[in-house]
């Protein structure tokens, strides 16, 4: 069983809410829950934080977590993951967004565990949203897969129009085989991927296919303030159960 190299790129600066990684919840910084996280998976050779901020070099120490200070020219998380990766002796490595505070160990090695097989270049998590009233919502973004759950596209838009049942929402935590990564990282930004700022669309209009690895439930990523009381509550309901 080949093991992968777990990479949670941080910034500080974020348009909607800065200092996002440091936002405390339930007393803990994200970042901590998103490391604590991340420690738990059972096929993460290790798990470094990669950011270009000292004050996330700071709270990395003070949580007992690795970290290392990468470019600070990188314009997405991808790129920081690969800066980190190229020197690695690893296969498989895996993006980990930092403002995922309910991310367990048990999805991480769902995800590791597709990429066992070398023909997929790239995996990703997805799971059924049955809010159907959260279709909408751009913040969250949907996809679409084949019958083999190879991913077809990724939108911010309702997609697919006019579900009533459910939808398949994408949970930003991404798997590379490292020799696709790096060669990903350096290829144009595409057309459709600057029109939906999904990163991934890259890989789908270069001809890479996409596997999709459907998890039970879908986890809640921090994009503003307000999120983060819809964490903490979840958070209390997981720990009472």
């Amino acid at each position: 069983m080949k093991k992968a190299l777990g990479v949670i790129p941080v910034r500080y600066g974020a348009t909607r809410f800065p200092g996002k990684p440091l936002a405390s919840i339930l007393g803990k910084p994200m970042l901590q829950w998103v490391y604590e996280g991340a420690q738990r998976a059972k096929l993460l050779s290790d798990v470094l934080i990669a950011t270009d901020d000292e004050r996330i070099l700071k709270i990395s120490a003070e949580i007992g977590a690795k970290a290392l200070m990468t470019s600070p020219g990188h314009t997405s998380g991808s790129e920081r993951v690969a800066e980190v990766a190229e020197s690695a002796r690893v296969s498989i490595v895996i993006n980990i967004q930092g403002d995922e505070p309910l991310i367990t160990g048990e999805i991480i090695d769902l995800l590791i565990l597709s990429l066992q097989d070398r023909a997929i270049p790239m995996a990703t998590l997805m799971a059924k949203n049955k809010d159907i009233s959260s279709l909408n919502n751009p913040h969250i973004v949907k996809v679409i897969v084949d019958k083999n759950s190879q991913a077809l596209y990724f939108s911010r838009s309702p997609l697919p129009h006019g579900a009533s049942d459910f939808f398949f929402q994408h949970i930003g935590i991404y798997g590379y085989q490292k020799n696709f990564l790096l060669n990903f990282h350096r290829m144009a930004r595409s057309r459709l991927e600057k029109i939906e700022s999904l990163e991934q669309l890259r890989a789908l209009e270069n001809g890479y296919r996409i596997k999709m690895v459907e998890i039970p439930f879908p986890t809640l990523s921090v994009d503003t303030p307000q999120d983060i009381i819809k964490v903490e509550d979840l958070l209390r309901k997981r720990s009472h159960e």
